[in-house]
C-alpha cells in the first residue's frame, strides 16, 4: 500500500517545487550544505509528523480545528521546531536523520502497523548507529536520500501514469545513488 508522508494533495504548485529545489540542492550538495541541510530534513520530518498529529490536536482542543491559521501554523511550527535541532549536535542529527528516514521510508511504503514500525524502528537504531560511526559518509548518503525522497515525491505528485507501488524505491534509491555518487566527487578533498 502507498501512502504519503507528506500529503502533496494538500499542498500548492509553488509548495512542491520549494520542496523539490530544496530535494535537488539536499541531493546533489547536502554535505557542501550540511547546517541548512540538516535544517531542511529536520523541518520535512518535522512538519510530516504534526501532519500525522494533527487529527489527535484537532480533536483533543476543537477550537483549533476550526481555525484555518492554526491548521496551517502548526506543521510550520512542527517543522521550525525540529529544524532548528539541524543547527545543533552533528551526531544526533545525523543519527536522528538516518532514524527518521527509515521510518519515513518504512511508513512511506509499506504502511504504519506496529509491527511494520517495529521492524522499521529496529533497522533505523542499527543505521543510526552506523551512521554516527561513519560521520562524512552518512552525511552524504542521509542527505541523498532525503534529497531523493523529496524530488521522487514531487516526480509522483506530477507524473501523471506513473504508478508509485511500481516506482517509488527504484526512483527513491536511484536518486540516492546518484545523489552519494556527486557528492563523494566533489567532497573528496574535504
Amino acid at each position: 500500500m502507498f501512502m504519503n508522508i507528506v500529503n502533496l494533495s494538500e499542498l500548492n504548485d509553488i509548495e512542491v517545487i520549494a520542496m523539490l529545489i530544496a530535494g535537488v540542492l539536499l541531493l546533489f550538495a547536502g554535505y557542501k550544505i550540511k547546517k541548512i541541510g540538516f535544517f531542511i530534513v529536520w523541518f520535512i520530518l518535522g512538519v510530516s509528523l504534526m501532519g500525522y498529529l494533527m487529527p489527535t490536536i484537532n480533536h483533543a482542543v476543537p477550537e483549533i480545528a476550526q481555525n484555518n491559521l492554526w491548521q496551517s501554523l502548526l506543521p510550520i511550527a512542527g517543522g521550525l521546531l525540529l529544524g532548528l535541532m539541524g543547527f545543533s549536535v552533528e551526531k544526533i542529527c545525523v543519527g536522528g536523520i538516518a532514524f527518521g528516514l527509515t521510518l519515513a521510508i518504512t511508513a512511506q511504503y509499506f504502511g504504519t502497523n506496529m509491527q511494520t514500525m517495529l521492524i522499521g524502528g529496529v533497522v533505523g537504531v542499527i543505521l543510526a548507529g552506523v551512521s554516527v560511526f561513519l560521520m562524512k559518509p552518512a552525511i552524504i548518503v542521509a542527505t541523498s536520500l532525503a534529497g531523493s525522497y523529496a524530488v521522487t515525491m514531487s516526480i509522483l505528485h506530477w507524473g501523471v501514469g506513473i504508478d508509485p507501488t511500481t516506482f517509488y524505491f527504484p526512483m527513491l534509491f536511484g536518486g540516492t545513488g546518484l545523489g552519494s555518487v556527486v557528492q563523494f566527487l566533489t567532497t573528496r578533498r574535504e
